[in-house]
């Protein structure tokens, strides 16, 4: 049977619904989506709602995707989709089963556990927030509000650490550390466990740069990447690091991971 409409297909669950529309979506890029038309129907929770939607899905000649977590749903919609010939595609149903059988676990059947947000969730976001908003001292309205602040020169992993130490929740700032401009006075404010100095050898940040600047296609040879200029950045963190009196950890061969767990063995709660 041809129609004129879009193809419909309905996207239903009893919670949010992302994940069936996701699989829809993945399978209808296999096809010339552009025809298709994806209609979600969050957070059905009754029979006569599902018989609505499978009427509506009749009447326009579309099918139907559906997670569904509690069993009376589930059940209602495969029957009356079936007694009325619609298609309607189980996509939870049958890996639940999976893991029923197989592992003989029992579901706990509450739509809505992926996304449920709680408040470590929240803190991770903010944190992650937060560092993106003081990354490389563009506001140093947020040092005081840190739970770490990163210094050091630049190329020496302070927006990787920032990052990764986001994710576990912790809200870090970092300010590079160059001779001609003068560190932010909040540096001097805040306790010394709470900011840590990020040094490296001066042949690996060579490296490190050298390469930055063929990314960037620009000429190796640039002051940025020279001996000279390396040995007089460090020179001047490493003298802001001693008046600021701040544990130093050398990143130099060092996985993001492992100066993370540095760092996080250093400061202390708040």
């Amino acid at each position: 049977m041809e129609y004129n409409l879009p193809a419909i297909v309905y996207v239903v669950s009893d919670s949010v619904g992302e994940t069936a529309e996701f699989v829809v979506r993945a399978a209808a890029s296999q096809f010339d989506h552009g025809h298709f038309e994806i209609r979600r129907m969050s957070y059905v929770d009754s029979v006569q709602t599902i018989q609505e939607i499978i009427i509506a899905a009749d009447e326009v000649g579309g099918f139907i995707a559906y997670t569904l977590i509690l069993p009376a749903l589930r059940e209602a919609m495969r029957t009356e989709a079936k007694r009325m010939s619609v298609r309607a595609v189980d996509i939870m149903g049958p890996m639940m089963a999976a893991f029923e059988d197989v592992f003989t676990a029992t579901p706990k059947l509450r739509p809505g556990l992926l996304h449920q947000l709680d408040d470590d969730y929240f803190r991770r976001v903010e944190a992650i927030e937060f560092a993106v908003k003081y990354d490389d001292g563009r506001d140093v309205r947020g040092l005081l509000r840190a739970d770490v602040v990163l210094v050091g020169v630049s190329r020496t992993s302070k927006t990787p650490l920032s990052m990764y130490l986001a994710h576990k929740r912790v809200r870090v700032a970092n300010v590079p550390l160059v001779p001609e401009v003068q560190p932010p006075d909040e540096l001097s404010e805040l306790p010394k466990n709470r900011v840590i100095g990020l040094t490296i050898s001066p042949k690996e940040l060579n490296i490190i740069r050298q390469e930055r600047l063929r990314h960037l296609g620009l000429h190796e040879e640039a002051h940025y990447a020279s001996e000279q200029r390396i040995l007089e950045e460090l020179k001047y963190a490493d003298y802001v690091m001693k008046q600021l009196g701040c544990p130093v950890i050398d990143v130099s061969r060092r996985a993001v991971e492992e100066t993370a767990s540095i760092i996080l063995s250093l400061i202390e709660p708040r």
